[in-house]
């Protein structure tokens, strides 16, 4: 049995849907990330899960048991799931342990192992109004975890941190999966937290569910480019401007665009199966380098580690047929 069954959801607001006929399942502790435009109906999904919305049509399963809907509960919210909204409030000028406290229904051994998970144990007898922004939401997030949920919703966990405070979160989130045993669904619109993280990908848009699968089969094979560009850089060549890829082995032009990711594309040496090009432009991101390449029916984008090459060179580019999508 799955620890989460979401089967054919519907939720309307004023008359309006923001979200149709979503279905799909989670198994216990495997992890799952939602990814989506604003307004795609992300939030709205998690929040139903969690029982604080309630669903026009369909149902939702929590081990086993139907989660009620806010019209059906005096107090709303589902027992055993959890839910980190964007807005997370804390109790102004108590301190950590306090608020910590009121919410604990652990031991005492269990709860400091949560506060180690969440980095925190330091900032016991801090006041809430001392806090900076990365602190007070592990704070929230311990808040949560001490009522022993088995579901843990994760509503944007990564935005207005900066790169200090969400690479800490990033791993207590890790730690939250690998020492507490606890089950996480998050939403983010960062790539690189979704696809190194997540066990599956659900990408959704105007309240739909387009395409669900591994990080790898998402990120390699989307379903449209509206996908593709979730995550990250691509390249999408019309039929007619695929023309030169089409001299490679392996690689068809069928009426079809052809999508291929900026890494895939390759600086090719000597002998190598390739197609001419001019460089453009030469841009250094640290790590890698984006060259983009005029060829002779379209421009492309490519990453490359150190190279030499520079504005007006002409160059060689190759590509696997593995790594060329079709749309």
């Amino acid at each position: 049995m799955s620890l989460l069954e979401v089967a054919g959801v519907n939720v309307q607001e004023a008359g309006v849907p923001i979200l149709k006929d979503i279905s799909f399942a989670q198994q216990e502790f495997q992890n799952i990330a939602i990814a989506g435009e604003t307004g795609s109906g992300k939030s709205t999904l998690l929040q139903t899960i969690a029982g604080l919305v309630q669903p026009a049509a369909g149902q939702i399963l929590f081990e086993g048991q139907r989660v009620r809907g806010p019209q059906e509960r005096l107090v709303p919210g589902q027992p055993g799931i959890a839910y980190l909204s964007q807005q997370f409030e804390l109790p102004q000028f108590l301190r950590v342990e306090q608020v910590l406290k009121y919410a604990n229904q652990l031991s005492a051994e269990e709860a400091d192992k949560i506060y180690e998970v969440c980095r925190i144990s330091h900032l016991a007898k801090r006041r809430t109004d001392q806090l900076s922004g990365g602190e007070r939401q592990r704070i929230a997030l311990a808040k949560l975890l001490v009522t022993s949920p088995r579901l843990l919703l994760l509503d944007e966990p990564f935005s207005n941190l900066d790169m200090v405070h969400k690479n800490i979160l990033k791993a207590v989130i890790h730690d939250i999966s690998e020492e507490l045993g606890i089950t996480c669904t998050l939403i983010s619109h960062d790539p690189l937290d979704t696809l190194s993280w997540a066990d599956e990908i659900l990408v959704m848009r105007a309240g739909q569910l387009i395409q669900q699968g591994s990080p790898a089969l998402i990120y390699r094979q989307p379903v449209n480019e509206y996908a593709a560009g979730l995550f990250g850089s691509y390249n999408l060549l019309s039929a007619a401007q695929a023309r030169a890829l089409s001299t490679l082995p392996g690689i068809a032009v069928n009426g079809k665009s052809l999508l291929v990711r900026p890494e895939d594309f390759k600086l090719a040496p000597a002998g190598v199966p390739a197609f001419a090009g001019t460089v453009q432009a030469v841009t250094f991101f640290g790590s890698y380098h984006e060259v983009k390449v005029m060829l002779s029916d379209g421009l492309i984008t490519l990453r490359t580690g150190a190279t030499q090459v520079k504005r007006g060179d002409t160059v060689a580019v190759s590509v696997s047929p593995e790594a060329v999508w079709y749309i």
